[in-house]
Order: C-alpha cells, then structure tokens, then sequence
C-alpha cells in the first residue's frame, strides 16, 4: 500500500476523491494542496488528520500522487514539480484526472520515464455511486491494485485502454449533467400537469435511479425494458413519441460527441 498519498488540487472533483480515498487508509499519510490556502483549510478540516502541505512537499514525500488540476494548469503545476519527481531515488506513482491529457504528454511534461496512471471519474463517487475508468503505464500490478482498493467506494472502477478513455469522457464524465438537466426538464413537465414541484423532482430523481438499476440488474437491453413500459395505444409510448419527435435520441448523441470531440482537442 502507498506510505503517502498525495492531491495537488482539493476542488470539486479532486476533494471528492480525496475523501474516498481518506475513507480506505489505515497507515498512510495523506497531503493535500491547494492553489487557494483558505479553501485548503476548510477542507483539511473534513479530514482529521490530513497534512496541509504544497505542490513541492506532496512532489518530495508522496508515493502515490493524484493530479486534480484543470487541463490547462496541468503545464504549470507540472513544470513546477517536475525537477523534485527527477531528483526522487524512490519509486512514485502520478495519477492524473486532467481531461484530454494523455500519459504520454504528462510524461513528457514531467521530463522522465514514470509510472502514470491517468483516471476519468465522475461526480456520483461522492455518492459511492460514481464511475472511474483508468489506463494506465510502466505500472506494476501491485501498484494498480492499491490504487483500486483506495477507491472502492466510489462506485464502479473501470480499466479501460487509453483510446478510450475520452469517450469515456465524453459518457460518464459529462453524462451527470445530461442526466440533471432530464431529471429538471421532467420535474418541469410534472409541475406543467400540476404536481408541485418537490414530488416532482423527487419523483423523477427516483424514477432515473430505478430505471438505470433495471438496466443493470436485469441483464437486459434498455429498448427490451422500454418496450416492457409502452403498452399498444397507451400514454407511454405517446409520450415516446413526442421525444423522437422533438429529436431526443440525437441531440443526446450529439451531445456525447460534441463532448468526445472537446476532449480529443483539449
């Protein structure tokens, strides 16, 4: 298991899994980072017994090193560490959740031969109901499996190839907001038929769930489960209709395409 771990980067997806992480230590140390001092020690607070520290101290101590910085200050804070990871005479992992990045370009930024692990997690892991996938390089097999034990709460964890990762991206990392604006769009629809509004959100935040847990646990295609709801000449699939109609299915693949496209030219 990795002695310390550290987060460059505590916001809203790198203070999510710093909390999923810190949930499965025993006997390590864990180092958090922050450009912003005040919102670092709010933070650490959550964490009893988190080590306020800086980019350079988690570079130096830090055995497993997750990157929680936007894409476009991944350059910087990687120029900024780089000369302390090339002095290191100890092995250290980076696992990095800057979209669009590749392993290879965050190796070439650091400037050495390392192990990288690059992840794409979504907001649900708050809930432990998230999904994280990983690909990963010149990483041994142990390091990758105290690497999935730290997050075993997070929902599902996924090894994918890294040609992937990015519409990967474009689904499950994006697809949180898709799925919120469907949820508000059919609360609305409810309020518009006269149902007040909090049964409305409620219900349909019950329904999504419902639904994707069928689709899980039942094995089956979702058009098998639609077709299990829309009865001949009944309510459902009039209202199924009027989706296709509106061009639901396509403005939801244009959606993850638009998505996939953002991240192959970040």
């Amino acid at each position: 298991m990795y002695k310390n771990i550290g987060f460059i980067g505590t916001g809203n997806m790198g203070g999510t899994i710093a909390k999923v992480v810190y949930s499965n230590i025993s006997d390590s140390s864990l180092y958090l980072s922050d450009h912003s001092a005040e919102k670092l020690a709010d933070f650490a607070k959550l964490l009893p017994g988190s080590i306020q520290s800086s980019n350079i101290e988690i570079a130096e101590k830090c055995s497993l090193i997750f990157l929680a910085v936007k894409p476009q200050v991944l350059p910087a804070v990687l120029k900024e560490i780089a000369p302390v990871l090339m002095a290191r005479k100890d092995r250290f992992v980076i696992a990095s959740m800057a979209a669009g990045t590749t392993i290879d370009k965050i190796v070439s930024m650091i400037g050495i031969k390392c192990p990288v692990i690059r992840m794409m997690p979504n907001t649900p892991v708050s809930v432990a109901a998230g999904v994280i996938q990983y690909c990963y390089q010149d990483t041994s097999e142990e390091d990758v499996n105290d690497y999935i034990a730290l997050l075993e709460n997070a929902g599902t964890v996924d090894y994918l190839p890294e040609n992937l990762i990015d519409a990967a991206c474009a689904l499950s990392g994006s697809g949180p907001a898709y799925a919120y604006t469907f949820i508000d769009a059919l609360a609305d629809g409810a309020v518009a038929c006269g149902l007040p509004r909090e049964n409305a959100i409620k219900y349909a935040a019950q329904m999504v769930e419902g639904a994707a847990k069928m689709v899980r646990c039942s094995g089956q295609h979702p058009d098998v489960l639609k077709d299990a709801v829309c009865s001949p000449g009944g309510t459902t699939i009039e209202g199924v209709r009027a989706l296709e109609e509106a061009g639901f299915r396509g403005a939801v693949i244009d959606a993850i395409l638009a998505g996939y496209m953002k991240a192959k030219n970040m």
